[in-house]
């Protein structure tokens, strides 16, 4: 099994009852041959936090425009998106873009 922390900014951590950070187990059967991929870790956050999902990806399961996701210091979309391998004991980073003017 792989453990990953999710990481959250202070607008999504009402969708997780305040929690600055979530826990996510992944089963040797959602892994693979490898480490879990960042979709395979969103999945497992969508069954217990629907509501962070639809601010994190689409309705065809799409990483949304304005939002960064990060393993380590690397951002997923220079990587292999929501393939990007994390491995066991690395944390997720979700941060939603902000703008103004």
């Amino acid at each position: 099994m792989s453990t990953v922390t999710v990481r959250l900014p202070g607008a999504l951590r009402e969708l997780v009852g305040g929690q600055r950070q979530v826990v996510v187990e992944v089963p040797d059967t959602e892994r693979g041959a490898g480490a879990p991929s960042v979709a395979a870790v969103l999945d497992l956050l969508a069954a217990s936090h629907p509501g962070l999902e639809r601010r994190i990806r689409d309705e065809t399961g799409a990483l949304r425009e304005h939002v960064n996701l990060f393993v380590g210091a690397d951002n997923v979309r220079d990587l292999q998106r929501l393939a990007t391998e994390i491995p066991s004991g690395a944390e997720l980073i979700v941060l939603p873009a902000v703008s103004g003017g």
